[in-house]
């Protein structure tokens, strides 16, 4: 106790060590940072500018004036598993039972956190390209399991090779983070591609953890391929996608899995204990964007991506005019441009840029050891903005290099 009477307690023997040993997320340090510079231009956020379109909208907003607020069945309205289940047989070919094998979740981010504790026990080993999203190897540690980043390369186009994988795989080996589009890099994988690493996956037994968030955001002629639609995987497959991205959803924090029945019913008790059921305004707002979209072959969505698609091609070019070498994401919404031409490193080239010039970028450093000499731009901002942004850019490496 100290002079004053007030108890003391020693916090770290009290605290989970696993958690007090987390390192806090690099792209949260430069959002604080941002907080305080009201003017700052951001390339930061990785989320849609548009707001939910209307349609999608009327649904929950006629669900709360019906009274319909009350918790859903803890997998999630049935209708909208069954719209879910036929989004998913339309589009890619995955067949999966809305009863059994579809859940609906708190955003994609509870999915991913439902099949990590599902099938990762305490020493085994999760897999994952690198770069790749900030909150896979925290989630793998959060359950026991070990993170083992694969170092992709821009040369590759950041992909997952079957030489790289293989090389990476031990007899404690469990599971496989498949984040194909990828963030941050925008990195896609053709279906031919996902198929070169299948003999792998199936030669090793492991299990897939496919984070298909970005699924819809696909540029080009090639369309995306899921990774559960290829011969053999779907058994050995955890499907995640949800409503954020495409639908521009992002605050309604709905996502979904969808997976094998025995694996199924592991997340879903976890799922019961912890959240009891996903959002319901929420539900019936991605149940009016299904049903609404089947009747205009998602017109909105496909909007969106087309305005994404314009932006994406202005934003390489203008930085492959500045002089930063970057390949030509096809998914996502992000462009990952290489700094080391300026002599800094990734998170000093944000952070100086974001100083001099009040532009946001996030270092790729936040995302892997493959990410230091990186930054991630996201191009979901008007193009007034990442014009704006663009003459700023230019200016600072113009300064770095002279």
């Amino acid at each position: 106790m100290s002079k004053t009477g007030k108890t003391i307690i020693n916090y770290q023997e009290k605290l989970n060590k696993t958690v007090l040993g987390l390192k806090p997320s690099g792209i949260r340090k430069f959002f604080d940072i941002v907080a305080s510079m009201p003017d700052a231009l951001s390339l930061g956020v990785g989320e849609p500018d548009f707001v939910t379109p209307s349609a999608f909208c009327q649904g929950g907003i006629d669900s709360i004036r019906q009274g319909k607020t009350a918790y859903t069945s803890n997998k999630g309205l049935i209708e909208l598993r069954q719209e879910i289940a036929e989004f998913l047989e339309r589009l890619y070919g995955i067949s999966y039972c809305p009863e059994h094998e579809v859940l609906l979740t708190v955003g994609a981010s509870e999915a991913i956190d439902l099949a990590l504790r599902s099938m990762v026990n305490p020493g085994d080993e999760v897999l994952m390209p690198d770069p790749s999203y900030v909150s896979y190897a925290p989630n793998v540690l959060l359950v026991g399991g070990i993170p083992v980043p694969i170092q992709t390369t821009s040369k590759e186009e950041f992909k997952l090779t079957p030489q790289i994988l293989e090389k990476a795989i031990t007899k404690k080996s469990k599971l496989l983070i498949l984040p194909y589009p990828n963030n941050p890099t925008g990195g896609i994988m053709t279906k031919k591609e996902l198929e070169a690493i299948a003999p792998i996956i199936k030669k090793h037994d492991l299990m897939v953890l496919s984070d298909e968030i970005y699924a819809e955001l696909t540029y080009g002629d090639e369309k995306h391929a899921s990774f559960a639609s290829l011969k053999g995987m779907r058994e050995r497959t955890v499907h995640v996608n949800g409503f954020s991205k495409a639908f521009a959803m992002t605050g309604w924090r709905l996502g979904f899995a969808a997976a094998p029945r025995e694996i199924m019913d592991c997340m879903v008790k976890i799922h019961q204990y912890t959240i009891m059921s996903a959002p319901t305004a929420s539900q019936y707002v991605a149940l009016s964007a299904l049903r609404s979209g089947k009747n205009d072959n998602y017109a909105a969505v496909t909007e969106m991506r087309e305005s994404y698609d314009m932006r994406r091609r202005f934003l390489v070019d203008a930085f492959r005019k500045i002089g930063l070498n970057c390949f030509e994401p096809k998914g996502a919404f992000y462009v990952f441009p290489s700094v080391a031409i300026t002599g800094l490193s990734g998170e000093e080239f944000a952070e100086k840029l974001l100083y001099q010039e009040k532009v946001v970028v996030v270092p790729g450093s936040a995302f892997g050891d493959s990410g230091k000499n990186y930054i991630r731009t996201c191009y979901a901002s008007s193009m007034k903005n990442l014009q704006e942004a663009v003459k700023r850019i230019e200016r600072f490496v113009k300064g770095k290099r002279e």
